[in-house]
Protein backbone atom coordinates (compact mmCIF):
# COMPACT_ATOMS: atom_id res chain seq x y z
CA UNK A 1 0.00 0.00 0.00
CA UNK A 2 1.25 3.52 -0.75
CA UNK A 3 0.57 5.71 2.24
CA UNK A 4 1.52 9.41 2.26
CA UNK A 5 5.25 9.80 1.77
CA UNK A 6 5.82 6.16 0.76
CA UNK A 7 7.23 5.32 -2.68
CA UNK A 8 4.96 3.51 -5.12
CA UNK A 9 5.65 -0.01 -6.27
CA UNK A 10 5.79 -0.67 -10.01
CA UNK A 11 2.50 -2.60 -9.98
CA UNK A 12 0.69 0.20 -8.11
CA UNK A 13 1.62 2.78 -10.75
CA UNK A 14 -0.17 0.69 -13.42
CA UNK A 15 -3.51 1.16 -11.65
CA UNK A 16 -5.63 4.30 -11.51
CA UNK A 17 -4.29 6.61 -8.81
CA UNK A 18 -4.74 10.06 -7.34
CA UNK A 19 -2.26 12.50 -5.86
CA UNK A 20 -2.75 14.56 -2.71
CA UNK A 21 -0.55 17.62 -3.21
CA UNK A 22 0.22 21.31 -2.58
CA UNK A 23 0.15 22.56 1.02
CA UNK A 24 0.71 19.20 2.68
CA UNK A 25 3.64 17.85 4.67
CA UNK A 26 3.39 14.37 3.13
CA UNK A 27 2.31 14.47 -0.52
CA UNK A 28 0.91 11.10 -1.57
CA UNK A 29 -0.04 9.08 -4.62
CA UNK A 30 -2.73 6.54 -3.79
CA UNK A 31 -4.45 3.78 -5.73
CA UNK A 32 -8.06 2.79 -5.15
CA UNK A 33 -6.76 -0.25 -3.27
CA UNK A 34 -4.69 2.04 -1.02
CA UNK A 35 -7.83 4.04 -0.24
CA UNK A 36 -9.85 0.90 0.44
CA UNK A 37 -7.24 -0.68 2.73
CA UNK A 38 -5.83 2.40 4.45
CA UNK A 39 -8.92 4.07 5.89
CA UNK A 40 -12.23 3.16 7.47
CA UNK A 41 -14.90 2.55 4.83
CA UNK A 42 -18.07 4.64 4.86
CA UNK A 43 -21.25 3.92 2.90
CA UNK A 44 -23.50 6.46 1.21
CA UNK A 45 -26.82 5.59 -0.43
CA UNK A 46 -27.52 8.60 -2.63
CA UNK A 47 -30.05 9.99 -5.05
CA UNK A 48 -28.95 12.96 -7.12
CA UNK A 49 -30.31 14.75 -10.15
CA UNK A 50 -28.30 14.36 -13.33
CA UNK A 51 -28.91 17.15 -15.85
CA UNK A 52 -28.89 14.72 -18.78
CA UNK A 53 -30.52 11.58 -17.39
CA UNK A 54 -32.64 12.61 -14.40
CA UNK A 55 -32.52 11.08 -10.91
CA UNK A 56 -29.67 8.63 -10.28
CA UNK A 57 -29.56 6.16 -7.38
CA UNK A 58 -26.27 4.65 -6.29
CA UNK A 59 -24.50 3.14 -3.31
CA UNK A 60 -20.94 4.34 -2.81
CA UNK A 61 -18.33 3.08 -0.37
CA UNK A 62 -14.95 4.55 0.53
CA UNK A 63 -13.00 6.68 2.98
CA UNK A 64 -13.90 10.22 3.93
CA UNK A 65 -12.06 12.84 1.87
CA UNK A 66 -11.05 14.71 5.04
CA UNK A 67 -9.40 11.60 6.53
CA UNK A 68 -7.35 10.99 3.39
CA UNK A 69 -6.35 14.66 3.21
CA UNK A 70 -5.47 14.75 6.94
CA UNK A 71 -3.11 11.78 6.45
CA UNK A 72 -1.09 13.98 4.10
CA UNK A 73 -0.70 16.50 6.94
CA UNK A 74 -2.17 19.75 5.60
CA UNK A 75 -0.06 22.76 6.53
CA UNK A 76 -2.53 24.29 8.93
CA UNK A 77 -2.66 24.30 12.71
CA UNK A 78 -5.26 21.60 13.45
CA UNK A 79 -6.02 23.29 16.80
CA UNK A 80 -6.98 26.61 15.17
CA UNK A 81 -10.39 26.69 13.56
CA UNK A 82 -9.74 29.90 11.64
CA UNK A 83 -6.57 28.45 10.19
CA UNK A 84 -8.43 25.35 8.98
CA UNK A 85 -11.33 27.39 7.63
CA UNK A 86 -8.99 29.18 5.17
CA UNK A 87 -8.20 25.92 3.36
CA UNK A 88 -9.88 24.41 0.32
CA UNK A 89 -9.76 21.08 -1.50
CA UNK A 90 -9.64 21.26 -5.31
CA UNK A 91 -10.50 17.88 -6.85
CA UNK A 92 -9.72 16.99 -10.49
CA UNK A 93 -10.96 14.02 -12.49
CA UNK A 94 -9.50 12.11 -15.38
CA UNK A 95 -12.24 13.41 -17.67
CA UNK A 96 -11.31 17.05 -17.00
CA UNK A 97 -14.08 17.79 -14.51
CA UNK A 98 -13.08 19.72 -11.40
CA UNK A 99 -14.66 21.06 -8.24
CA UNK A 100 -13.65 22.90 -5.09
CA UNK A 101 -14.82 22.27 -1.54
CA UNK A 102 -14.09 24.47 1.44
CA UNK A 103 -12.24 22.58 4.17
CA UNK A 104 -14.96 23.79 6.53
CA UNK A 105 -17.55 21.80 4.52
CA UNK A 106 -15.87 18.51 5.45
CA UNK A 107 -14.33 19.44 8.83
CA UNK A 108 -16.11 17.86 11.82
CA UNK A 109 -16.08 21.22 13.67
CA UNK A 110 -17.92 22.95 10.81
CA UNK A 111 -20.14 21.36 8.11
CA UNK A 112 -19.07 17.75 8.77
CA UNK A 113 -20.25 16.70 5.28
CA UNK A 114 -19.53 12.99 4.70
CA UNK A 115 -17.72 13.54 1.38
CA UNK A 116 -16.22 10.28 0.13
CA UNK A 117 -13.43 9.19 -2.15
CA UNK A 118 -15.42 6.17 -3.29
CA UNK A 119 -13.62 2.90 -3.94
CA UNK A 120 -16.82 0.97 -4.75
CA UNK A 121 -19.91 1.89 -6.77
CA UNK A 122 -23.01 -0.28 -6.50
CA UNK A 123 -20.93 -3.18 -5.17
CA UNK A 124 -18.23 -2.97 -7.87
CA UNK A 125 -14.61 -2.05 -7.13
CA UNK A 126 -13.32 1.05 -8.92
CA UNK A 127 -9.65 -0.05 -9.05
CA UNK A 128 -9.35 0.13 -12.83
CA UNK A 129 -11.25 3.39 -13.39
CA UNK A 130 -10.23 5.33 -10.28
CA UNK A 131 -11.97 6.63 -7.22
CA UNK A 132 -14.99 8.90 -7.36
CA UNK A 133 -15.66 12.02 -5.32
CA UNK A 134 -19.11 11.67 -3.73
CA UNK A 135 -20.89 14.62 -2.11
CA UNK A 136 -23.99 13.01 -0.54
CA UNK A 137 -25.34 16.34 0.73
CA UNK A 138 -25.70 17.69 -2.85
CA UNK A 139 -29.05 17.44 -4.65
CA UNK A 140 -27.41 17.52 -8.08
CA UNK A 141 -24.45 15.45 -9.23
CA UNK A 142 -22.24 18.27 -10.51
CA UNK A 143 -19.62 17.78 -7.75
CA UNK A 144 -19.47 14.01 -8.21
CA UNK A 145 -16.07 13.70 -9.91
CA UNK A 146 -15.19 10.41 -11.66
CA UNK A 147 -11.69 8.97 -11.94
CA UNK A 148 -10.18 11.39 -9.39
CA UNK A 149 -6.58 12.15 -10.33
CA UNK A 150 -5.66 14.96 -7.95
CA UNK A 151 -6.69 16.51 -4.65
CA UNK A 152 -5.03 19.88 -4.14
CA UNK A 153 -5.03 21.09 -0.52
CA UNK A 154 -4.25 24.70 0.29
CA UNK A 155 -5.16 28.04 1.76
CA UNK A 156 -7.45 30.17 -0.33
CA UNK A 157 -6.66 32.34 -2.18
CA UNK A 158 -3.00 32.93 -1.32
CA UNK A 159 -1.55 29.45 -1.78
CA UNK A 160 -2.74 28.87 -5.33
CA UNK A 161 -2.01 32.42 -6.48
CA UNK A 162 1.48 32.77 -5.01
CA UNK A 163 2.41 29.09 -4.67
CA UNK A 164 3.24 29.36 -0.98
CA UNK A 165 1.55 28.97 2.38
CA UNK A 166 0.41 32.17 4.11
CA UNK A 167 0.97 32.78 7.82
CA UNK A 168 -2.36 32.35 9.63
CA UNK A 169 -4.08 35.01 11.69
CA UNK A 170 -4.61 34.08 15.35
CA UNK A 171 -8.07 32.79 16.35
Amino acid sequence: MSRPGAPLSTSATQLASLSVIDEVGLPATLTVRDLREGWRRHRAEVVFDCATSGPRRHVFEGPLLREVALASRPLFDIRRRKDRSRFALAVSGGDGHRTVLAWAEVDADFGNAPVLLATRLDGEDLDAVGSQLVVPVDRCGARYICAVTRVRVGAWPGAWQSGRHQTPNPD
